[in-house]
């Protein structure tokens, strides 16, 4: 009779302990969904903001269109690859996008009278402050993405999390490529 307590006591524990390995990876997984989603909503609002400040430069700079078509191109990228919802391809895309933004804002300075422009001033400030968002919800689903990385690889849950279908996931990251080259020439914003 002990000998069958013991054993139940056993299962019950373990029961418990892949529970609660399991609600965890669970909870884990949803914030780093609920994390991906912000950073969406910050990249949609980015896109749609860029064709209306293309448009802006086009009337001041209509001779820069090799500047305005790789902006567009590069928008039109990184929506495809928003489509994806792959973090790589997303992160790789955005980071091409910030340099193509970084050129058409640096066309401001050769262009004293757009620079003036209220409405460029408004959407290089939406811009601005949307580029702020996107970096923090970026920072937020990193974090999420580390924290539930190291959850699913820590002993016991390293054990199941294969059996409960709980794979790595892959962080935001614009690339090495695009990493070197923003570090190498960054975009000056100004406002005055």
């Amino acid at each position: 009779m002990s000998g069958l307590l013991i054993v139940l006591i056993v299962v019950v524990v373990l029961a418990v302990l892949l529970i609660g390995i399991y609600n965890r990876l669970v909870a884990l997984r949803q914030n780093c969904n609920q994390a991906f989603a912000d950073v969406d909503v910050q990249l949609k609002q980015r896109h749609d903001l860029i064709p209306n400040l293309v448009e802006t430069v086009k009337g001041y700079a209509a001779h820069e269109s090799g500047t305005l078509e790789a902006v567009i191109q590069a928008r039109n990228s990184a929506v495809s690859a928003e489509r994806t919802g792959d973090p790589k391809a997303m992160g790789a895309a955005e980071g091409i996008l910030g340099q193509a933004l970084g050129r058409l804002i640096a066309l401001s300075e050769a262009y004293p009278d757009l620079k003036a422009n209220a409405n460029f001033q408004q959407l290089q400030a939406e811009l601005s402050d949307i580029e702020n968002k996107l970096a923090a919800a970026r920072r937020f689903f990193n974090n999420a993405v580390g924290e539930y990385n190291t959850a699913r690889e820590q002993f016991p849950a390293v054990v199941f999390a294969g059996m409960f279908g709980f794979g790595p996931r892959d962080f935001f990251d614009v690339g090495e490529e695009n990493r070197a080259s923003m570090d190498a020439a960054p975009p000056q914003v100004k406002f005055n």
